[in-house]
């Protein structure tokens, strides 16, 4: 895949050694600056959007996501759990398939349940009928399969052949919805407007019959909203088009886009062979800390990587022979102590970090590129990596 990492912007002048390595630094400005975009087409198209914490759950700015957002949505209990103690607004909850036990706890702090599969709406019936004799107050949703791939990636793509995502479109018919409210469809990833057009055009003959019935469609998540060259003017015209088309309230659950080029991952060489090119092990590991170098897999963009001079493959150190970040030309040269950042580092990189062979967590920081005030949210010991095991 390629980064959709845009310009630096502020941290093009962040001194790397003002913060211990490895540490993340996200800049509030800069979630702000993408949160005030999010809000301005939530207003100008008149419909809600919820913040995927899947993509980025740096829960000490909840309040700020509040200030602008409708809510979050989550992918299980412990998401559910995260966005009523630390976030404000809605909570909607989907998971391809619930534990009985969690789904009990769901159900009392969700406003919305979002099920996979008319199968396990039938299963669970019994609870949420149980749940709402207690007083509780929630929706229901089915996640639909549209069967339409969009993606550039197979394995990022919901609608991939035989996916687990959703129920698909083809079969659903009106008793498929009976005490269903809501409709919802996650087909994107990292992708502009296009894409969303055609895969509302792939479902719409199947889903405007049903729409009488129903209270929300939810358009979910993978839009690039906030990427400088994203057809915003257009996505607030087909959403306005939807919502007089259907009646419905419409969500859409941005991830990325609340956190796009808004944060960095610094690192430190820590030593430098030459095995046919110069190696330079470092500080940070993609296994570790950012996986998806490996598994989508991508080459993350470099802070103030030069367009010429000699390459040096970046790994981590890990005993993974594949822990290899790539191949870089690293500003300054490529020399024990010298501090690297990569970009576009504050989605999903921090929610994927492990502690696999024992390597160190990296710390958090906030900065705020208007002000300069630099503030510590968190730093990780050894009794972070002993208390995971047993």
């Amino acid at each position: 895949m390629e980064t959709k990492a845009g310009d630096p912007g502020a941290f093009a002048r962040f001194d790397l050694y003002r913060v211990p390595s490895p540490a993340f630094v996200v800049d509030e400005a800069a979630i702000r600056r993408n949160l005030s975009i999010l809000a301005d087409v939530r207003d100008r198209a008149g419909i809600k959007v919820l913040g995927a914490l899947k993509a980025f759950s740096m829960w000490s700015l909840g309040s700020v996501l509040g200030e602008y957002l409708d809510g979050v949505c989550a992918s299980g209990l412990y998401e559910a759990r995260l966005g009523r103690e630390e976030y404000q607004g809605e909570v909607a909850t989907y998971c391809a398939a619930y534990k009985p036990d969690d789904l009990a706890e769901i159900l009392k702090i969700s406003d919305h349940v979002i099920f996979n599969s008319p199968g396990q709406i039938a299963r669970m019936k019994p609870q949420v009928d149980a749940a709402r004799a207690e007083g509780r107050q929630f929706d229901i949703g089915l996640r639909i399969n549209p069967l339409h791939a969009e993606g550039e990636t197979p394995k990022y793509d919901p609608s991939q052949p035989h996916s687990r995502l959703g129920f698909p479109i083809d079969q659903l018919t009106a008793a498929h919805l009976e005490g269903v409210d809501g409709l919802h469809f996650h087909n994107l990833c990292e992708q502009d407007f296009l894409p969303l057009e055609r895969t509302w055009a792939a479902v719409e003959s199947r889903i405007m019959p049903h729409v009488g019935g129903l209270k929300w469609l939810n358009f979910g998540g993978g839009h690039h909203i906030t990427r400088a060259d994203y057809q915003r003017d257009a996505l607030v015209d087909f959403l306005l088009k939807i919502k007089a088309q259907t009646g419905l309230t419409l969500y859409l659950e941005p991830g990325e886009a609340m956190a796009l080029d808004a944060g960095i991952l610094i690192g430190e060489i820590l030593d430098v062979i030459d095995n046919g090119m110069a190696v330079a092990i470092t500080d940070i590991s993609a296994t570790c800390h950012m996986p998806d170098v490996i598994e989508a897999p991508y080459r993350p963009a470099m802070l103030h990587e030069p367009d010429e001079g000699a390459l040096t493959r970046l790994g981590g150190p890990s005993c993974l022979a594949g822990d290899i970040i790539g191949d870089y030309r690293i500003p300054g040269g490529a020399e024990p102590g010298a501090r690297i950042a990569f970009l576009d580092q504050a989605h999903y990189s921090m929610v994927k970090t492990n502690t696999f062979n024992g390597v160190p967590l990296p710390a958090i920081w906030l900065w705020n590129s208007e002000n300069d005030e630099l503030t510590e949210i968190r730093s990780f010991s050894y009794q972070d990596f002993k208390s995971r095991l047993s």
